[in-house]
């Protein structure tokens, strides 16, 4: 539910770390591993690391722009239900898809609830995870980006957010999975 008047919980310690705008950073080179990183997987109700998924499934790191419970990115909204309903697109073809998010754990179980999310949503309420991926901050909240990693936890593509380019298209994500080729760097 896209909400634009309910400021509940919005002003908060993590609104005010990510407040000052940080450019996201090109930092990760293509066909390198990336970081690994262990969150609470709050659609599944488990604990998940990133190495769980080396050398068995690639795996889409979407990381996503949640305010709170209510109030979503106009940006990533979109995007977020895109994801979720193309979900067993993505299964189908043996990719798993990792949603992250920077809400807590309450926050993230109504969001779960509320979108009828199928994919893993990953409750990173330090930001940390965010940071070490360098997708930049402003206004409150870390920036979306998205990262396509091979089966190996190789980086094959990423997305970092710009203004004139949000967020990756669902059918540029599942390319960048077919042709299993580095490619550059998608930003505007």
């Amino acid at each position: 539910m896209l909400t634009s008047t309910y400021f509940t919980g919005l002003f908060n310690e993590r609104f005010f770390r990510n407040l000052l705008p940080k450019p996201a950073l090109d930092d990760f080179r293509l066909g390198v591993g990336t970081p690994d990183f262990k969150l609470s997987d709050i659609t599944n109700n488990r604990t998940l690391k990133l190495s769980d998924y080396r050398g068995k499934q690639p795996v889409l790191l979407a990381f996503t722009r949640i305010f709170t419970e209510k109030q979503y990115c106009p940006f990533c909204y979109p995007h977020i239900k895109a994801l979720n309903e193309n979900y067993e697109e993505f299964t189908n073809r043996g990719i798993e898809v990792l949603m992250i998010t920077s809400t807590d754990r309450k926050q993230s179980q109504i969001v779960v609830q509320d979108l009828g999310l199928k994919m893993p949503l990953l409750s990173d309420p330090s930001c940390y995870v965010f940071r070490t991926y360098k997708s930049g901050q402003a206004l409150g909240a870390p920036l979306p980006g998205q990262f396509v990693l091979d089966k190996d936890g190789k980086l094959l593509y990423r997305h970092l957010f710009s203004f004139l380019d949000h967020n990756a298209s669902i059918e540029t994500l599942l390319e960048r999975f077919n042709s299993g080729k580095v490619d550059k760097l998608s930003r505007i």
